[in-house]
């Protein structure tokens, strides 16, 4: 092995990448090789050294590709594609020889094979000279293009072959589906009838299909290269995933031939697309330019990383051998006796950055020490501040309620003793009663509460109906007013179909959540159902005084949500929906010691039309304080998933977390409830909301509410952000249990109590059966005789045939038997109870 030389004089060089090495073919005359035999193609190989931080030559060769020494030969193109016949990945390059006359051309397709020889592989001759992209692909197979057709060739193929349908703007790939199948996609020459303007053409089965598919019409004609990165067929439909650069400078991923997200890239003419694996690093497309510009976009945030110019071809592959890939950029060499890969660059952008030949840039110049030290103790005095604040927070909240569990104890002593308490007032202590303690009510009586309680009790005024349709769900709320009076926690809103001439109402399934609609600023709207997950907010019993305007209207009101699925109303034909109230009144306000009942309420009905299918995506312009803007706010909570996260750091603080988010692209403040953040940006599916709720500097709860993946992506991204040390992990939920967690647990309770009845009873009677066969048993005779042996062993066999006998029909005892059946009957009746509660909230 010795290391690539600087005098190489080759001309026409083109490379590859290929198991970790480059490989450089050249085609030139070569004296080395024999007088006859003048033109030639010749390949070399190197792999890249890090102690020498230089490519050492691993291989060489040549083969003869024309006798005559007037022969004009090329290299078209080259690539590594699988092999079918041999199932390997393997280099191939392909080489054009022009006759004398210039009448005809000569084509071949060599392979590299793992004997470090060219082997030929195919050998075609054409009336005209490819002109444009050809491509190697799977097979191996050549595709091109020439005066609206589509030509190809392969080992299998026994010649050159074209395709029955004529288009322009062609596009060739390859869709990664099981053994992998080949397109060409691009506009049909003329328009077929009963076709997509869009065509594409699939090689291995011969037909046509909706190019539409893959690549929307209007992008066919702009589209300058593309990659297909994922595809699947379900049944019939083609579902896939592509990268195309534009020639509008942009890279644009498609899924499903529809735009999922957009990437301005600096450079245009685009040739070719990479895709780079870095491993938990994530992945990178690489775009390259033909001016020599290169371009690598993270695949994940869809954002440039990095830019470079002046490049002469770029490659991917794992160099390092460290199972990872990494870019490698091999840069135009302006001076004249240096080699091929003088001036490179060996990249993952990740931590991996090998270079040589390019010349070091100055490094941005730091601060001066003195000023790093003063903002680190800025830093250290700002963290130092706010924990002194959380600190003292916590102490004065320790004192009052250490003082109201001292009152507690000298007011349950005095009960107990007969004296008379005369307790402190709700504001001399800070805290905010159960019941309402206003100025005005505190000189009204027990009776008067008494005669004014039925009114908490009465049908809730309605303030508003509303619905909304997203994500392909029906969306519908109710507003009730502040005086309604009713618990959060027994409400939840159903939907009935509209009744026909002979048929009932039928209930629709929905899902139901309840909000409570705060005061503008910085109270936001709250979950306060058991099913819509995590709050953040203590119990107004434990929650310091606010003082509320009284003209805040909506600062006691509640919201109730029902979503369900709009595809089966729609082709049912059911267009108007009945709203009903579900609540529970409060009937012990006014017959103390009654158990509570539900009552249903009609609210009025929701009719759908064409105009409510076709609205405009929610909360498009969130900086607005209307109620459309709170009522889109409340349809997304309904509608996404809900992940409350919690985020501790134990070393370091966490920073100003708020405001790196806000800092993000595409985070937008909702200024109806201040605490969420929007993101929608245009390529992603649904948006997604942040709220983050510090605890203390060290700790705090991020609630997020998007899809599974849009989680996901963030806090990989903001990983990156906080401390090393940080943890995160779900919140567990709170104490008060919905209706189906509580019929799980009673369901539960009633299977283990009847498995630990049904032991005990058999473990006592199989504790007295050992005892009786431990008395029944006699010991061996002594005399031995063999009659008494005869004997012995006749017991010893019917008392064993007895006890198999007892052991198969048990006999317990009665009054153990009555009390497990008892004890189970009880749990039975409040698992039942809980499945009628579950039914009826469903």
């Amino acid at each position: 092995m010795e290391k690539l030389s600087s005098d190489d004089s080759n001309r026409n060089v083109h490379g590859l990448s290929h198991g970790g090495k480059i490989i450089l073919f050249t085609c030139k005359r070569d004296p080395a090789v024999n007088v006859s035999e003048r033109s030639g193609l010749t390949y070399r190989s190197f792999y890249f050294e890090r102690e020498g931080n230089a490519f050492l030559n691993a291989t060489e060769g040549a083969t003869a590709i024309s006798k005559k020494l007037s022969a004009h030969v090329d290299i078209v193109t080259c690539k590594c594609a699988v092999d079918v016949q041999k199932r390997v990945k393997t280099a191939f390059v392909l080489v054009t020889k022009k006759s004398e006359k210039g009448s005809s051309f000569k084509y071949s397709l060599l392979a590299l094979r793992s004997s470090h020889r060219l082997e030929p592989c195919i050998e075609f001759k054409l009336p005209y000279q490819m002109k444009g992209k050809v491509c190697i692909l799977q097979g191996p197979t050549v595709l091109w293009s020439h005066d609206n057709s589509v030509s190809y060739t392969s080992p299998l193929a026994e010649g050159v072959r074209k395709i029955p349908i004529q288009m322009s703007k062609c596009h060739f790939g390859e869709l990664p589906i099981q053994k992998g199948q080949l397109f060409a996609l691009g506009l049909s020459e003329p328009l077929l009838a009963n076709h997509s303007p869009t065509l594409g053409y699939l090689f291995e089965g011969g037909h046509a299909f909706d190019g539409s598919l893959i690549l929307p019409h209007p992008y066919i004609c702009i589209t300058q290269c593309m990659r297909v990165l994922t595809a699947d067929r379900v049944g019939d439909v083609l579902r896939c995933a592509v990268i195309a650069a534009t020639s509008n400078q942009q890279l644009v991923l498609f899924e499903n031939g529809t735009v999922k997200d957009t990437c301005e890239v600096p450079f245009g003419q685009a040739e070719d697309i990479q895709m780079v694996d870095t491993g938990r690093n994530g992945c990178l497309f690489v775009v390259s330019f033909k001016q020599g510009h290169v371009c690598a976009v993270w695949k994940e945030t869809f954002q440039i990383a990095s830019c470079w110019s002046d490049v002469g071809s770029a490659h991917v592959d794992d160099f390092l051998g460290c199972g990872t890939e990494q870019i490698l950029l091999i840069f135009r060499n302006k001076e004249i006796f240096s080699g091929p890969l003088e001036k490179f660059l060996i990249t993952d952008l990740c931590g991996i950055s090998y270079s040589c030949g390019q010349g070091s840039e100055a490094p941005k110049a730091s601060p001066p020490p003195q000023e790093t030290s003063l903002l680190t103790l800025q830093a250290l005095e700002s963290r130092l501040q706010s924990g002194l604040i959380v600190l003292q927070e916590l102490e004065r909240e320790v004192r009052v309620k250490d003082r109201v569990v001292q009152q507690s104890i000298q007011v349950l002593t005095d009960v107990l003793s007969g004296r008379e308490t005369v307790p402190s007032q709700p504001e001399q202590e800070g805290l905010v009663a159960l019941w309402d303690s206003d100025e005005e009510s505190n000189d009204e009586t027990l009776d008067d509460k008494l005669h004014e309680s039925p009114a908490l009790s009465s049908r809730p005024k309605i303030d508003k109906l509303w619905h909304r349709i997203t994500e392909e769900q029906l969306v519908v709320g109710l507003i009730l007013t502040a005086d309604s009076g009713i618990p959060a926690s027994g409400v939840s809103l159903s939907l009935l179909t509209e009744p026909g001439q002979n048929s009932t109402p039928a209930v629709i399934q929905t899902r139901s959540q309840v909000f409570w609609l705060s005061a503008p600023g910085p109270s936001t709207p709250t979950l306060s159902s058991p099913s819509s997950g995590f709050t953040f907010s203590e119990p107004a019993a434990k929650r310091c005084r606010q003082h509320i305007a009284s003209d805040d209207f909506s600062a006691c009101r509640l919201a109730v949500t029902a979503v369900t699925k709009l595809a089966p109303l729609l082709t049912s034909g059911c267009v108007k929906c009945r709203a009903m109230l579900h609540y529970v009144e409060k009937a012990e306000a006014v017959f103390p010691g009654s158990s509570p009942t539900t009552a249903v309420l009609h609210c009025g009905e929701v009719s759908l039309d064409i105009h409510d299918l076709c609205q405009k995506p929610l909360l498009q312009n969130p900086q607005i304080k209307t109620d459309e803007v709170r009522e889109d706010l409340l349809s997304l909570l309904t509608v996404l998933d809900n992940w409350v996260l919690s985020v501790d750091s134990p070393d370091y603080s966490l920073g100003d977390i708020d405001g790196w988010i806000k800092r993000r692209e595409g985070f937008k403040k909702i200024d109806v409830s201040p605490e969420y953040l929007l993101l929608d940006s245009p390529g992603s599916s649904a948006p997604m909301l942040l709220r983050w709720h510090p605890i203390n500097p060290f700790q705090g709860d991020l609630s997020i509410h998007s899809s599974q993946l849009q989680m996901i992506q963030f806090l990989d991204s903001m990983l990156s952000y906080l401390p090393d040390s940080c943890y995160i992990q779900p919140v567990k939920r709170p104490r008060s249990q919905s209706m189906t967690q509580k019929l799980a647990s009673a369901l539960e309770k009633e299977v283990l109590s009847l498995r630990e009845g049904l032991s005990s009873l058999l473990c006592v009677k199989d504790e007295e059966e050992r005892n009786k066969g431990r008395a029944g048993h006699g010991e061996i005779p002594d005399s031995g005789s063999a009659e008494d042996l005869i004997r012995y062993g006749r017991e010893a066999w019917q008392q064993n045939v007895e006890k198999s006998r007892l052991r198969l029909n048990p006999v317990v005892d009665a009054g153990k038997y009555r009390e497990m059946i008892q004890s189970i009957s009880q749990i039975k009746m409040e698992s039942d109870l809980a499945a009628l509660r579950q039914l009826y909230q469903s």
